[in-house]
């Protein structure tokens, strides 16, 4: 017959096997790099996984019913569909300092509270040594998204400067305008072709608020939208009519964001940057 200590030892044993995680537990169903440990990035990327995602935002004012944030959501939550359908890519954290104007005097959006801007060469200078310190750890292809229009600029000159620089390398840099140009351009047409002409504005608008009802509604004031009179420049709303705004309109725009994303990464052939 077992001697006490050794039932004991036994059962102790057993309570160990089944409280102690196996330390080679399933890696999370993410494509967060942030979300993972530094061997599952070393694993994901000897698998295949040899994109990133830069998704840039921008911390901005975006009129009195959408939080500041917008861009930096709608970035990061469609950057993560872009990367599961076009396989093998992670998702970078998102870029929220971005070029919104001057500060002295202020300018553009810095006009408003709720605004943080950086220099256009402190910007390039971000986004080029992010993009350098994926490269070193083995991603082959690093791919920009920018969510606001006003450093497009900036990222396709990231893209050419990083381009010629990793020539021979083995990486490149893929610049995709057109994430961006589908909502002033494909999106903002078929809002037009569907009844919405007036309501298109150019920043905080129809077309701006449906996006974000789609994809985080609780950034937007939907009840006091409701309930106000049209709003103008003054309040940060630049053209348009926001106030009917639906969330299945904002879908139809994020959809053709992804696809356009989705089809750049695709037929990226050549390991430059998109024309």
């Amino acid at each position: 017959m077992p001697s006490f200590s050794g039932f004991l030892a036994a059962a102790l044993l057993a309570c160990a096997t089944v409280l102690v995680p196996s330390a080679r537990a399933a890696t999370p169903d993410t494509v967060d790099f942030a979300a993972l440990t530094w061997t599952e990035i070393r694993e994901a990327i000897r698998r295949g996984d040899t994109s990133i995602i830069i998704p840039i935002g921008g911390t901005e004012q975006s009129g009195p019913y959408i939080a500041v944030g917008k861009h930096d959501v709608r970035a990061m939550i469609l950057a993560r569909r872009i990367a599961r359908q076009a396989g093998h890519a992670l998702v970078a954290p998102v870029v929220a300092y971005v070029p919104e104007g001057g500060t002295s005097p202020r300018t553009s959006h810095m006009r408003f509270p709720g605004t943080i801007s950086i220099t256009p060469a402190t910007f390039r200078a971000l986004v080029e040594d992010a993009a350098e310190s994926f490269r070193v750890q083995g991603f082959s292809r690093v791919v920009l998204i920018g969510d606001h229009g006003g450093y497009q600029k900036d990222l396709r000159a990231v893209a050419g400067q990083l381009n010629r620089r990793w020539s021979g390398q083995g990486a490149h840099v893929l610049y995709i305008p057109a994430y961006y140009d589908v909502v002033p351009g494909a999106y903002a047409t078929w809002l037009r072709n569907h009844g919405h002409a007036a309501e298109v504005g150019m920043h905080a608008d129809l077309s701006d608020t449906s996006l974000m009802l789609a994809l985080d509604p609780a950034l937007v004031r939907a009840q006091a939208l409701a309930a106000a009179p049209l709003p103008t420049a003054t309040q940060g709303v630049y053209g348009g009519d926001p106030r009917h705004a639906d969330a299945a309109l904002g879908q139809v725009g994020a959809n053709m964001q992804v696809s356009a994303a989705v089809a750049a990464m695709q037929h990226d052939s050549t390991g430059q940057e998109t024309p």
